[in-house]
């Protein structure tokens, strides 16, 4: 009742065909097509960078901390 039927679609389909030409409609496809891929790749590198920031942080703490530990040991040795 208030949906689109199979007949409907195939029309939609062919009259966009006639307005676009298939080799149109194919490079579209194709740059739609790669620049998900480029979006999907920017997502995973900035994940690791997330990931490698998580565990750099704890490393430039513990430098940190054994850096004030050293000048401690190096005042009680004076």
């Amino acid at each position: 009742m208030g949906g689109i039927s199979v007949i409907q679609l195939l029309i939609i389909v062919a009259i966009v065909v006639l307005l676009f030409g298939t080799k149109k409609l194919r490079n579209i496809g194709w740059d739609l097509g790669s620049a998900l891929k480029g979006f999907k790749k920017a997502m995973k590198e900035e994940e690791t960078e997330k990931k490698d920031a998580d565990f750099e942080q704890p490393n430039i703490e513990q430098k940190k901390t054994s850096s004030t530990s050293e000048t401690q040991k190096d005042k009680e040795q004076s």
